[in-house]
């Protein structure tokens, strides 16, 4: 299901310009990210699971929307197949340029009582879904392109009752590492963009209680919670040439949590 506006007189929108896939793009930090990348020029493809009418609202010609659950790996076949139409149909290309694997879900629960069902969850979305997809979406990513995985400054200090969140985004710095050496032969540049406590609706929009942004401000140096244009005003440089001799890389957008 695509949400978007259709080219005038049946015709594909043509650019030259840059190409982000980005999933999660529905709402929060994926849609700043999406917004913040077609201001600079760059045409993104996002997906959404339930926020179908942000994204549709959202929608315009250089950001369209379909729909993808990351935890059905099984479906990742048929997605590339609807990632490359689309690119087709909408900008004129079949292959990208930029992958942000954005979709993520954290579950608060204390390390005792945390249930195998929570912690499959987040390993399924958190770290099996950016796996496999950036697996099969490789053919389609340009020579020279980029992943920007992300991770949280949960991995660096510890707040109790989100241990397995953590533990997910962990992975995903190692695997950011390993992705960077084993795509380097294509000159694709891997690193992670590492976020801190942010006021949207993550883990059921906890953030927007005062006495938590309490809580996390004391914790961050700029002693603040960040907005979302906070840490993704710069998407559009990290994934940029200028940056193009970094991978493997940590790019702590945290605001200093947890110095």
């Amino acid at each position: 299901m695509l949400a978007g506006i259709d080219p005038p007189d049946g015709r594909t929108l043509m650019t030259d310009r840059k190409i982000a896939l980005i999933t999660g793009a529905g709402r929060g930090l994926g849609l700043a990210m999406a917004r913040h990348l077609t201001r600079s020029g760059v045409a993104v493809l996002g997906t959404y699971l339930t926020s179908e009418r942000q994204a549709a609202e959202a929608s315009g010609p250089d950001l369209v929307f379909c729909r993808l659950d990351v935890t059905k790996i099984d479906t990742f076949p048929d997605f590339v197949t609807t990632v490359r139409s689309t690119l087709r149909e909408r900008f004129g290309m079949e292959t990208f340029d930029y992958l942000v694997n954005n979709a993520g879900i954290g579950t608060y629960a204390s390390y005792a009582a945390t249930t195998p069902d929570q912690f499959d969850e987040q390993v399924r979305i958190n770290l099996r879904a950016p796996f496999f997809l950036t697996q099969a979406l490789l053919p389609l990513i340009n020579e020279g392109g980029r992943v920007l995985n992300v991770s949280t400054a949960l991995t660096r200090g510890v707040v109790p009752g989100m241990s397995a969140y953590a533990a997910t985004k962990g992975a995903i710095e190692v695997l950011t590492r390993y992705q960077a050496v084993e795509l380097a032969e294509r000159s694709i540049r891997v690193n992670t963009l590492m976020g801190g406590a942010v006021l949207t609706d993550f883990g059921g929009g906890i953030m927007h209680a005062p006495d938590t942004q309490k809580l996390a401000a004391h914790a961050i140096a700029q002693g603040r919670i960040a907005m979302p244009d906070d840490t993704t005003a710069m998407v559009p440089a990290i994934l940029s040439e200028a940056f193009q001799w970094a991978t493997g890389s940590i790019i702590d957008v945290s605001g200093g949590q947890s110095l």
